[in-house]
This record gives C-alpha cells, sequence and structure tokens, in this order.
C-alpha cells in the first residue's frame, strides 16, 4: 500500500465507532436503555465497552500514515511540536465540552474522554517517533505487565494488594490523591491518571496494525493475519481475564488484549470489505463520519448540552420534551429512548453529509 493512498476502510472504522460512540451518549432516557448499549457496572464487558478503545486504537493505526514523511530527527522534532499542540487541543476541547453551556468552574472535572485521547495521543507519538519500530511491541508487553504488577502487587494503603473493588484499587487511590478537580465517581474516575497508561497500550497495539498495513504483505494476506492475530490477543485477553479482570472502568491489561483483539478483527472486516472487495458506496455513511470524527463528537455534544440545559417548562427540558412528545407518544419507554438516539445519530449523519459534500474537514 503507498503511504500517500488514503485507507477508506480506516475512515469507515472510524465513522462506524464515532457513530456508536453518539449512540450510546444520547438515549432518550438514562432510565430506560437496553443492557448492550449501557457499560459493564464493574467487571465484564458489553459491545458499548468496545467503543472507546476501538477510537485509540484508529488513532494508533492512522500514525504510521500521518507520521511517515518525517524521518529526519530535525523532522521529528517539528513534528513533536505539532502533536503536542495538537494534544493540548484536544484537552482543552474536553475541558470545554464538559463546561458547557454553564461553565460552573466548581463542577469542573479535569479528567474526560477527550482529555484521554490527548493524553495517550501524545505519549504513542512520542513512543512512535522516538523507539525503534521493532521495540514497540515490547513496549506494549512492559506496559501491560507493569500496570498488571502495579494493579495486584503494590499495596493500596489501608487495605493492601490486589484489591480490585471500585473503591480500593491502586488506580482510585492515585486519583483520590493526584487528580484535580472533581471525580467522575466519587472515590474514583474511569479515565484516571493511573488507568491512561494501558490506554496507551490499546493505542501502540493500533500503530503495530497501521505499520502492517504499510508493509509489503498483499492486502488480502494482511487482512487474513488481521483476524488471526485478532482471535489470538482476545483469547489471550480472556485467559489473562481469569486473574486480572477484564474491566473497562480501571482500563485493565485483559481488557487491552480483548479489546485490541476485537478492533483488529473489525479492521480486518473493514479492510476485506472496504479496501479489497470495493463496498465504498455501502459504508459511505460511516466515512462521511469517520473523516470529521472529532468535528462530529464534540458538536453533537455541545447540542446534548444544549438540549438538556434550555427549558420549554420548569421542570422538563427541551430534550425530555421532545422524546416525551416525539416518540413516547407511540413506544414504550425503552424503544423511544433508543429511537431518540438513533434519530440524534442520523441528525448528524445529515449534518457531516453537508460538510463532506462542501469539502469541509476541520482537523484538529
Amino acid at each position: 500500500m503507498s503511504r500517500s493512498e488514503r485507507l477508506l476502510s480506516l475512515d469507515a472504522f472510524r465513522g462506524i465507532t464515532i457513530a456508536a460512540m453518539i449512540l450510546v451518549n444520547n438515549p432518550g432516557t438514562w432510565s430506560a436503555v437496553y443492557a448492550p448499549l449501557l457499560h459493564a457496572k464493574w467487571n465484564g464487558w458489553t459491545p458499548t465497552d468496545l467503543i472507546y478503545p476501538f477510537f485509540l486504537f484508529i488513532i494508533g493505526v492512522a500514525m504510521p500514515f500521518s507520521f511517515s514523511k518525517y524521518e529526519s530527527p530535525n523532522q521529528k522534532n517539528g513534528l513533536l511540536i505539532k502533536v503536542l499542540r495538537r494534544s493540548s487541543v484536544i484537552f482543552l476541547l474536553g475541558i470545554f465540552l464538559h463546561l458547557f453551556p454553564r461553565f460552573d468552574f466548581e463542577s469542573l472535572r479535569v479528567a474526560g474522554v477527550l482529555q484521554r485521547i490527548a493524553i495517550v495521543y501524545f505519549f504513542a507519538s512520542v513512543i512512535f517517533l522516538y523507539v525503534n519500530r521493532r521495540n514497540i511491541k515490547w513496549a506494549v508487553v512492559l506496559i501491560l505487565l507493569g500496570y498488571w504488577g502495579l494493579m495486584t502487587l503494590v499495596p493500596v494503603p489501608g487495605y493492601g494488594p490486589g484489591v480490585l473493588t471500585p473503591e480500593a484499587n491502586m488506580a482510585a487511590w492515585v486519583d483520590s490523591l493526584l487528580l484535580p478537580g472533581q471525580m467522575y465517581q466519587t472515590t474514583w474516575d474511569p479515565e484516571g491518571i493511573l488507568s491512561t497508561l494501558p490506554a496507551i497500550a490499546s493505542t501502540l497495539i493500533g500503530v503495530l496494525c497501521g505499520l502492517f498495513l504499510l508493509s509489503s504483505v498483499p492486502r488480502r494476506e494482511v487482512a487474513v493475519w488481521l483476524f488471526v492475530s485478532g482471535w489470538a490477543l482476545c483469547i489471550l485477553g480472556i485467559f489473562w481475564g481469569s486473574v486480572f479482570p477484564i474491566n473497562k472502568a480501571i482500563w485493565t491489561s485483559s481488557y487491552v488484549l480483548l479489546t485490541s483483539g476485537a478492533a483488529l478483527q473489525f479492521m480486518g472486516a473493514c479492510q476485506w470489505l472496504v479496501d479489497i472487495q470495493g463496498y465504498r458506496k455501502f459504508f459511505q455513511p460511516a466515512i462521511v463520519l469517520g473523516v470529521n470524527s472529532i468535528t462530529v463528537y464534540v458538536l453533537s455534544g455541545m447540542m446534548a448540552s444544549l438540549m438538556a440545559a434550555v427549558r420549554v417548562a420548569p421542570e422538563i427540558s427541551l430534550k425530555n420534551w421532545v422524546v416525551q412528545n416525539v416518540f413516547m407518544s407511540w413506544l414504550d419507554p425503552i424503544n423511544a429512548s433508543l429511537a431518540f438516539a438513533l434519530c440524534y445519530v442520523l441528525l448528524w449523519y445529515w449534518i457531516m453529509r453537508i460538510f463532506y459534500r462542501r469539502r469541509i474537514f476541520l482537523k484538529v
């Protein structure tokens, strides 16, 4: 594959992932949601728990394509400045999205989805630029084993080693000690400090996938190997999960392997269908969303916050009014909630379709 050739399968994968992210983030009501569209309460996983690591994996896959022209040390140093700037912008967008529209700084949550993306993108970029390509896989191994050791062998003050309950694990203790602002939960944050470390490994596995896609191996063989390696990681993650439970909230090493394995298989499927079989028209809606993924995530989040903030009556928000009068008038609550979420995704597809047709691609 040429380094200058755009990987449409990756755009499709990114678009499907961002559509799923918007879907699960915007039910009509949180009191009526189908179980697969919710995160696992603690250990275990649901389809929703695949979405965030998929996005981090995709960031990694894109790196070899976007960074390949920066080979000399001077070029790498210049690129690192751009990476730092982009990471800062994404981090600040995450802060802005949390504060919007009321801008109540007393309730500021420093951690968040975009904030973790920014941090992971920066450190994964540093590793990609300055670590020998052959050693990136060892960086992944070191991160996952090191995190396993920290979480299971180092004593948590007041509890001892190996405790993995929500209130009493090493990641929660580090968050309570060092994380500024409010946390998502009282005693821990799913995008906290220590659990961001294995999230870097999720992106680095994506980097390894991107390097493989850029290799001289024929595309059909690449797709097959993505499936095979994906199954291998899933099986390894399940086995590791017997001693280090699969858990999104603390982003366990077993969770990294399981979700990265699933991402490799999904990438293989997208490549087979889009790049090899040529079903591009079928995947065009996903590609439309994928080329403006951060833009649609931020704008859809802003609109959701506005709909929750605007009141049509003292006790009812604009969103609740729409759900009750447009969807619950003919659907039971759980299907009305799902219908609202699906329509919200479709709304943003049509908005991004206008962007796409006018060649508006907003890059952070």
